[in-house]
């Protein structure tokens, strides 16, 4: 075991974090098992990165596993959570944090890309919720969304993606109020600008834009005056897991260091 200091906060329960592989989905996995969760982590090609993921959990304590699982798919989740099932005897945490897009303008999407995003985002999270649920029951179940702000604003490139994650938040609240008689709460999370693998390509390849004088830009307009990092997001969705947010429910939580609340015109401020 790990001599890393572990929490009793989720001792005995089970999580599913989708796409747990690496980037905020990794950070997840390995937050929730510090705080006592044993994790199921869910990816679609990258082996390695999963098996890689698994052994971080496990070196902390926790029994890990790695399914395959391509959420474009939507017919693949009832099967991976028989085998969870299998596995774990019950689910108590599921994190719905996998998702995917062709970052290109809207008149340049191709009916495939818009469907599988959609299938990934909101046919697959369905599926999901269908197949936890049952594995929830009586286990004070929690169940978190990953989104974005690309869901209430405008992104070069998100069109489609943005849609997506804003139809999800919609069936949080939909399935909050579902789901909150069964004694399980439904929330989102909704990170700004993380660091992260894919920020950087989303910077660099999907902008064309310098990285460091970009979120150089970014921070200063930023009012904690750093970035986010996965950790800081997988705190938040331990919070939500834990007993303590049992009466928080239906919620889309922004966390962004502040961003999105200054007006515009703040960041004239810094202009000569």
């Amino acid at each position: 075991m790990s001599t890393e200091t572990r929490s009793a906060l989720l001792d005995g329960r089970v999580a599913v974090v989708t796409g747990g592989s690496r980037g905020i989905g990794r950070g997840i996995a390995l937050r929730l098992a510090r705080d006592g969760a044993d994790c199921v982590i869910t990816y679609r090609r990258n082996e390695a990165a999963a098996a890689d993921a698994v052994a971080a959990v496990i070196a902390l304590g926790r029994r890990a596993h790695a399914e395959r699982l391509d959420l474009g798919e939507p017919e693949q989740v009832g099967p991976v959570f028989e085998r969870i099932a299998s596995v774990f005897g019950h689910v108590d945490v599921l994190v719905a944090n996998a998702a995917a897009a062709a970052f290109r303008p809207m008149l340049e999407q191709k009916p495939h890309n818009v469907r599988r995003t959609f299938a990934i985002s909101v046919d697959s999270f369905v599926a999901m919720v269908q197949a936890a649920v049952p594995l929830m029951q009586g286990r004070s179940g929690r169940i978190v969304l990953i989104s974005g702000v690309d869901s209430f604003q405008a992104m070069t490139g998100h069109g489609v993606l943005g849609a997506a994650k804003a139809a999800a938040e919609a069936l949080v609240r939909g399935l909050a109020l579902e789901l909150g008689p069964l004694g399980i709460t439904v929330n989102a999370v909704t990170p700004g600008f993380i660091e992260t693998d894919s920020s950087t390509y989303y910077v660099t390849e999907g902008l064309g834009l310098d990285y460091q004088r970009a979120t150089g830009r970014l921070l200063a307009a930023t009012p904690v005056r750093r970035h986010g990092t996965p950790e800081d997001v997988a705190g938040l969705v331990a919070y939500l897991a834990s007993e303590a947010a049992s009466f928080l429910t239906g919620q889309c939580i922004v966390i962004d260091g502040g961003l999105t609340i200054t007006s515009p015109m703040t960041r004239l401020e810094g202009e000569s």
